[in-house]
């Protein structure tokens, strides 16, 4: 997937910001990419927690894999109660 990128070419740095720096450059890079969700769950898949992945930071990632863990726990909790 990574061949089709938006941020292929872009210096890796625009999604790597220091910490407090603006991150809306490199979202705007991924903001209508073919790739991006591919991006984002391979960030999710494999943990990344550095830099912008499929458009969002490691906070809104974090968000993503608490809400998906919280489902998992209620769907194994409904199965067990069945």
């Amino acid at each position: 997937w990574q061949e089709f990128a938006n941020c292929l070419g872009v210096d890796p740095d625009l999604f790597f910001p220091e910490r407090g720096a603006s991150t809306r450059e490199a979202k705007e890079v991924c903001r209508g990419c073919v790739v991006r969700d591919g991006c984002l769950e391979y960030a999710l898949q494999n943990g990344e927690k550095f830099g912008i992945w499929g458009g969002m930071s490691e906070r809104e990632r974090r968000r993503i894999r608490r809400q998906r863990a919280l489902e998992r726990a209620e769907e194994q909790a409904e199965e067990q109660s069945a």
